[in-house]
């Protein structure tokens, strides 16, 4: 005897195995789409630094740890009164680094403290047309030793230069998702994802550096410096 379902007993059977069945969905808006390309790009673009910063380092060396501060505290109010003498903002010299720690004798068989060195590092922004002048005005009055030039950006042309690095390093995706889809016999799309790795830190990455006939002054010679920038794309293809 065959058996008769009601029809409301036949639809919630029916709904409940749909209910059961698997759902097939898709968060990526490329793949909603069909076929696409992924590509990196890469641009650059460069400048002349427009800021220079020094490192200064002024160091004593005393019996006592109170003398070694002292005497680091005098050269430094030299150092640093010179350096505004000379034209350089007062908030353009900051202290990089400050120590004052014993000297040890390491002869004996227990090591003997001998007396103490200060240490203060200044960093100092200037133009890189003042590099080689400060350094000089620097070991002048009282700097122990310059442990460094960087040649570099200052925010707004670091900024500039990235926007121009950026539209290259589109471009450079573009070209490149262009080709694959030529060979692919594949027509390219829109773009639906862009993306950016950030960009390099701007520095020069030579300089020279030189004195007069008389060995009296110096003068420094910075490269180009460039900003490079990495962007991700992912464009549609037919």
């Amino acid at each position: 005897m065959r058996l008769r379902l009601p029809a409301v007993v036949l639809a919630v059977a029916l709904l409940t195995a749909g209910c059961l069945a698997p759902l097939q969905t898709s968060s990526s808006p490329a793949a909603a789409d069909g076929q696409h390309i992924s590509v990196s790009g890469t641009g650059e673009a460069s400048a002349d630094p427009d800021l220079a910063v020094l490192s200064v380092t002024i160091e004593a060396r005393a019996d006592s740890a109170a003398e070694a501060r002292d005497v680091a505290a005098n050269r430094s109010d030299t150092l640093v009164s010179a350096l505004v003498d000379a034209g350089v903002a007062e908030d353009a010299i900051t202290t990089q680094y400050y120590a004052v720690q014993p000297e040890y004798d390491h002869r004996g068989e227990e090591p003997q403290v001998v007396g103490y060195t200060a240490r203060h590092a200044y960093r100092v922004e200037t133009t890189p047309d003042r590099a080689g002048e400060l350094i000089d005005v620097a070991i002048d009055n009282g700097a122990s030793r310059v442990d460094g030039v960087q040649f570099t950006l200052s925010d707004e042309k670091r900024a500039e230069l990235r926007e121009e690095a950026i539209d290259a390093a589109v471009a450079d995706a573009e070209t490149e998702a262009s080709s694959l889809a030529s060979a692919a016999g594949l027509e390219l799309g829109e773009v639906r994802t862009l993306s950016t790795n950030g960009a390099s830190d701007p520095y020069s990455p030579r300089y020279e550096m030189a004195s007069d006939a008389g060995g009296a002054s110096t003068s420094v010679r910075p490269g180009p410096v460039s900003v490079t920038v990495t962007v991700q794309a992912t464009y549609t293809a037919n």
